[in-house]
Parts: C-alpha cells; sequence; structure tokens
C-alpha cells in the first residue's frame, strides 16, 4: 500500500485524502489504503534512526515554514520545474546554519562535501540551484517564489540580473514602487 499511498500523494488530482487518491487508483480499494494509514502498524523508529542518527548536521531549532514556528529539523532549498500539473523536482539543498558550518569536525563525519561547509543563506542556495539547472540546459519562463524569498529585495535583484522573469510572494509590510522610481 505505501507505493500507492505516496503515488496519490505526488499524482495528479486536487484532493490528497485517502478516498480520492483510492478512486484515482486502479484496483485500489478505499478500505485497505484507510487501514494502511490509520492502522499504522509499522515500526517508525529504526527509519528515524537511520534518517537522523547523531551526526544530522543541519539539525537545529530554526523556523519550519511547513510548521510555521520554530522547531528542532533540517531545511532543504528546493527547487522545481512544473509543465501543466506535472512538477519536476530539479534541486534539493540542505540549508546549514552558521551555527553548524562552524563545526568542521562535525560536518566531516556528517559527510558534507567540502565545497557546501560554507555558510551560505536560504537565498544564496536558491540563485545557485537556478544557476546550476541553467548552466545544464534546463530552460523554464519563470521563476515563481514564496514571500520567504520574495521579501528578499537581493533575491528578486538577482533573478533580474539573469534576465529572469518572475512572481514572487511578499508580505503585507513590502513597499512597492513603480520600477522607474529606482
Amino acid at each position: 500500500m505505501c507505493p500507492l499511498y505516496v503515488a496519490g500523494l505526488i499524482g495528479l488530482g486536487d484532493r490528497k485524502s485517502i478516498q480520492p487518491m483510492a478512486a484515482r487508483a486502479d484496483g485500489v480499494p478505499y478500505d485497505r489504503l484507510h487501514h494502511f494509514i490509520a492502522a499504522g502498524i509499522w515500526d517508525e523508529a529504526p527509519l528515524q534512526q537511520a534518517l537522523q542518527g547523531n551526526r544530522s548536521v543541519g539539525v537545529a531549532p530554526q523556523y519550519a515554514t511547513t510548521l510555521g514556528k520554530t522547531a528542532n529539523c533540517q531545511t532543504l532549498v528546493s527547487l522545481t520545474l512544473a509543465r501543466g500539473e506535472v512538477p519536476v523536482a530539479v534541486g534539493l539543498a540542505l540549508f546549514l546554519l552558521e551555527t553548524r558550518t562552524g563545526d568542521l569536525d562535525r560536518m566531516a563525519r556528517a559527510g558534507v562535501p567540502e565545497d557546501r561547509r560554507a555558510a551560505r543563506t536560504k537565498l544564496e542556495i536558491a540563485v545557485a540551484e537556478i544557476d546550476r539547472v541553467r548552466e545544464g540546459g534546463a530552460r523554464f519562463g519563470c521563476v515563481l517564489a514564496d514571500a520567504g524569498y520574495g521579501c528578499s529585495a537581493p533575491f528578486r535583484q538577482a533573478l533580474s540580473e539573469r534576465g529572469l522573469r518572475w512572481a514572487v510572494g511578499i508580505t503585507g509590510r513590502n513597499k512597492v514602487y513603480p520600477a522607474e522610481l529606482r
């Protein structure tokens, strides 16, 4: 059931609850998929230990957008290309807080490549990922970003300097001026 459930989460369709996902999958009874999720009969401790370990260099108290609060977690910067309803992840980079990049021994034990051990902001990582996929030949019409990135004038300027069209979220506190008022 796990592969079917994951396929339902990342597949087509607006509703990602059990009943619509089961209806979209051929030959998957709703009851079986619901039982898989509701019963929770697997022991997640071994998986969590393997994923977290005691060498997770990026784990630290930091703001988690999906939680809407500060939590002890890792943060990733992702880059996704999409056409219609088909998203394709093309970049995923671990954000390392400056407090973590200072611990070189821990970063070496965790296997962080030497060229990734310098502190970079999420915005710097995002621009570097955009540059990387463009250098690899990817083409796209415009860059979309949430307000976490859109509120940053240097991020928006970096996109414009690269000749990219962009649409980004901003908060209600941002001031917007016509381009001629530079």
